[in-house]
């Protein structure tokens, strides 16, 4: 983090990398918001916001909430007071479209991305780790092959986009794996690097 008047991160990483357990420990670090989708989509649901009220009907559809609503979402919380110093974005942007509407409000805002933080781990070991979560946590719908998916899946998805971030001169990769506290240390050590 640069000290610019509003940082703005990015942590990312394949489903079980501990990516919403870092993002807490940055924000909390760097006292700005941590902002993840998944928070935003449950507050606008709960609060029978318009656009919470449109996500929900997308949902008990079984059916992918719209780039734009998501969009819509995340602009609203960016424009939040408390994100004005800085904020951490938690699962977002997802997409190249995303990227593209992200530094739409980016510019809106007379902000920047300082850094893009992407979590590598080894997929045998996260299959394990999300394995024991599953089991831990009584989710027996998430089977070794469900999981390898998702994996699949994140990894095509989000591919384009570290390239993007990469070209960019953002993209900061850390060693995800091992305990919590020493993955922190080695984030914290690759964004004070200099540039």
């Amino acid at each position: 983090m640069k000290g610019s008047s509003a940082d703005a991160t990015h942590p990312d990483g394949p489903p079980g990398a501990g990516k919403g357990t870092q993002a807490k420990v940055i924000a909390t670090h760097f006292h700005i918001p941590a902002i993840s989708t998944g928070d935003i989509f449950r507050a606008n649901v709960a609060g029978k916001t318009p656009l919470g009220v449109e996500a929900q009907r997308y949902m008990d559809a079984g059916e992918y909430v719209p780039d734009q609503v998501t969009n819509a979402m995340v602009r609203d919380r960016l424009n939040l007071q408390d994100a004005e110093g800085g904020f951490l974005l938690d699962g977002y942007p997802r997409t190249l479209a995303q990227v593209q509407e992200l530094d739409s409000m980016l510019d809106d805002l007379d902000s920047s991305l300082d850094a893009v933080v992407v979590l590598t781990a080894e997929l045998d070991e996260l299959v394990q780790r999300l394995l024991q979560r599953a089991h831990v946590e009584g989710r027996a719908d998430d089977t070794e092959e469900v999981i390898r998916r998702r994996q699949q899946v994140y990894a095509e998805q989000t591919e384009p986009l570290i390239a993007v971030y990469r070209e960019r001169g953002l993209l900061v990769e850390v060693d995800g794996m091992g305990e919590i506290d020493a993955v922190t240390h080695r984030i914290f050590d690759s964004l004070e690097q200099p540039a």
